[in-house]
């Protein structure tokens, strides 16, 4: 058990049987009446985000999630295969529970599998990946860093919006929290 005071951001909690990941919270000490801890918390098995208020000092379950570092292999039509690095114990998952990442998601990428118990909830990405733009307007020479942008197609389907300076082929690090460019990979 652990106390709400304790929240933060990425715990994985137990609430009325369900497993629920801490996305944001804030602890709030009203002038009057008792303190108290407003969260928005998302269900790990349905994806829903959903806020709920605890009391100051309330107790919750902390679940114990385990993330196996597997790489990812390939498509088999609808499911996706990852192995284990370290057994080489294959895992499919459906491309249901793959939507958003897969835009990032390319072969042989080492991902963290998230589990609970025997229960594959997702996979979690690195924070940034490598792409390579398939489809993107050529630039204009004059065209300045820093002077607007222009949609890019990359390998995995993803549409980034990139400087114009970028053209088809480059390499570019893009963040997977949010789909943004970053800049060019080295």
């Amino acid at each position: 058990m652990i106390s709400v005071n304790e929240f933060k951001n990425g715990l994985t909690i137990t609430v009325d049987g369900e497993l629920w990941r801490v996305v944001e919270f804030q602890h709030v000490k009203p002038g009057k009446g008792s303190a108290f801890v407003r969260s928005k918390l998302k269900n790990l098995r349905t994806g829903a985000v959903q806020e709920k208020t605890f009391r100051a000092g309330e107790k919750v379950e902390q679940a114990q999630i385990d993330r196996r570092k597997m790489q990812y292999l390939y498509a088999d039509g609808n499911n996706y295969v990852f192995m284990d690095t370290e057994t080489y114990e294959q895992l499919e998952l459906p491309g249901e529970e793959l939507t958003e990442e897969l835009k990032f998601l390319k072969e042989n990428m080492v991902v963290s599998v998230i589990m609970y118990g025997a229960e594959t909830l997702g996979i979690e990405l690195p924070n940034t990946v490598d792409l390579v733009v398939k489809e993107t307007e050529p630039g204009i020479k004059g065209d300045t860093a820093s002077g607007g942008s222009k949609p890019a197609t990359m390998e995995t389907g993803l549409v980034v919006q990139v400087p114009f300076f970028v053209n088809e082929g480059d390499v570019l690090t893009i963040n997977t929290v949010d789909g943004s460019y970053i800049s060019r990979a080295n």
